[in-house]
């Protein structure tokens, strides 16, 4: 298993040292693969998850069996949201689509310490209201923009909460994310290379010029990373 540490999930790092010493002891250490479910759609949350180098999707799924990603989460927070907000459960499910590690803490230890302290609380509700907004402008984005923006969009997020350029992800598996058919995302992304802004081959995606899929995207990323800036400023691994 790679070299881990807790603190490496930005929002763990943001907690004061002595809630810190308090919450170490029951987080629990987790190798997470790609395709693993960490939660099911409607059932009830038992851990909460930190990933600090995996990333998680939260998927939408209809009755037909199609879904749609409204959200990625990485190393910035938390999986499991509902825990601590009253609900128990969601609608949707978390998937995750980079393998890497992360931590699991008990969902009802989670809630106790969420509302034992005021500054965890602040950083974590800061968290919650930088998701929402992820997922508000993912609707928006999915409803009035082409596929290659939104797929501009989908890897500059994975860029994002990945430590190089290269994203693992077959056109199946983004698909399936993006919710649209597997032509439309080869269509795409061959689109984006023949503009000199990916490299694809066999479920590896090379970003060759950010600063250009940044200009080619729709402004929905913009929104989501100032958003983000401006609600968790002071996240940062220690």
């Amino acid at each position: 298993m790679e070299p881990c540490n807790p603190r490496q999930n930005q929002l763990l790092a943001s907690f004061p040292d002595a809630e810190w010493h308090r919450w170490e002891p029951q987080l629990e250490r987790v190798a997470l693969s790609v395709g693993e479910l960490l939660h099911e759609s409607g059932a009830r949350r038992t851990h909460v998850y930190f990933p600090t180098s995996a990333i998680v999707s939260l998927l939408h799924v209809m009755h037909n069996g199609s879904t749609a990603q409204i959200a990625v989460i990485g190393f910035e927070g938390l999986v499991g949201v509902c825990a601590y907000m009253g609900g128990g459960s969601m609608p949707s499910k978390a998937v995750v689509v980079s393998a890497g590690m992360g931590y699991r803490y008990p969902a009802e230890a989670f809630k106790d310490a969420f509302e034992r302290s005021i500054p965890v609380r602040h950083q974590i509700l800061s968290f919650t209201q930088a998701l929402i907004a992820q997922m508000s402008q993912t609707g928006v984005c999915n409803r009035h923009h082409s596929l290659d923006q939104q797929l501009a969009r989908w890897l500059l997020l994975s860029l994002d909460r990945l430590p190089d350029n290269e994203v693992l992800m077959t056109h199946g598996q983004i698909s399936t994310m993006l919710g649209v058919r597997r032509e439309g995302v080869t269509e795409a992304a061959l689109k984006l290379q023949t503009a000199g802004l990916i490299r694809y081959a066999r479920g590896h995606i090379w970003v060759l010029d950010r600063p250009g899929l940044e200009q080619f995207t729709c402004e929905c990323y913009t929104v989501m990373k100032k958003e983000y800036d401006r609600l968790l400023p002071a996240l940062e691994t220690t």
